[in-house]
């Protein structure tokens, strides 16, 4: 059992402590909104882009890692959607709270905090995985945040909502870059050895500026104000999805390193940018700042705990 706990402390234990000391250096005024806006555009355009690239321009993959786990995860998150756009009428009374309620449920940070379990807990050998896993889903969560938000939320924006994603999906760093380095690995472009130290410069940068951003920027008021539709936001999030990943996963025979990835990435919390976007949208924005900020905490604890259980059943 001690053996188990330690595993879970290796994987979270750092991230959480990073998580921390963002929110210590916010209240000691060693960092401000600025170096957190700074540091997330940072991260977000140029440091994160360069770790996706390298993770594939490295591995020079022949064929997709785990495309398999992919498609799964794709229809996973199609069905949940749908699930949550059901359930959405009967947990919440308000209108405008209910897209924010099921974007908060299933779009997950797995860019910033999803990723750093991967790393943490199957090293290099996820990476790949991982970023391909990333690119796919992220492009699904879009979609489906816009579809959620414009059905229940008033629109602030006079930009069409469907032009829009399809303009923000274009122009998406992280998906740029995971199509450039899949069309050197496709033609078998070699790359300058001084363009690979550059990235690796960004790279090893990526998940700790982002983590001290994430703790930073993390409110106590969202905490205070979180009612009951964070509560059943951050339980979907946390608990029901990632376990029924895990569940249909190994009923349908996956294991080791690819269920590791498909339950880390179903259980990171809910993602930064839903804020964003409910902003834009005219939706609760307050609503999506609450669940964000509880279910980044709360997941440090339920990751913890899903990983030891996995791991006492053999799993992963």
């Amino acid at each position: 059992m001690l053996s188990l706990l330690l595993f879970s402390l290796e994987v979270t234990g750092p991230i959480a402590l990073v998580v921390i000391l963002g929110m210590a250096f916010r209240r000691w005024d060693w960092i401000n909104d600025a170096f957190v806006q700074g540091g997330s555009k940072l991260v977000f355009n140029v440091a994160l882009p360069s770790l996706l690239f390298l993770n594939i321009v490295s591995a020079r993959p022949t064929s997709m890692p785990g495309g398999g786990i992919i498609f799964l995860a794709l229809v996973f998150t199609a069905l949940w959607f749908l699930v949550l756009s059901l359930v959405t009428r009967t947990l919440v009374p308000h209108h405008d709270e209910r897209g924010v309620f099921v974007q908060g449920s299933f779009r997950g940070n797995m860019g910033i905090v999803g990723l750093a379990f991967c790393l943490n807990a199957f090293g290099q050998e996820a990476a790949l995985l991982a970023s391909v896993y990333l690119a796919f889903v992220t492009l699904l969560y879009n979609i489906l945040a816009v579809v959620t938000l414009s059905r229940w939320s008033p629109r602030a924006s006079d930009r069409h909502p469907v032009v829009g994603a399809v303009q923000d999906m274009a122009k998406n760093p992280l998906i740029i870059a995971i199509l450039l380095a899949s069309a050197i690995v496709l033609l078998n472009i070699p790359v300058p050895n001084w363009v690979m130290d550059t990235g690796e410069y960004f790279a090893r940068m990526t998940l700790p500026l982002a983590l001290i951003c994430v703790g930073a920027s993390l409110s106590w008021r969202g905490f205070i104000e979180a009612g009951r539709v964070t509560a059943w936001a951050s339980a979907f999030k946390l608990i029901f999805i990632p376990g029924s990943a895990v569940l249909i996963a190994h009923w349908l025979g996956y294991s080791g390193i690819e269920l590791g990835v498909f339950y880390l990435m179903s259980a990171s919390p809910t993602a930064a940018a839903s804020y964003v976007m409910v902003r834009a949208m005219g939706g609760n924005a307050n609503l999506a700042a609450s669940i964000i900020a509880t279910s980044t905490v709360l997941s440090l604890i339920t990751t913890s705990l899903g990983l030891v259980a996995l791991r006492a059943l053999g799993w992963v």
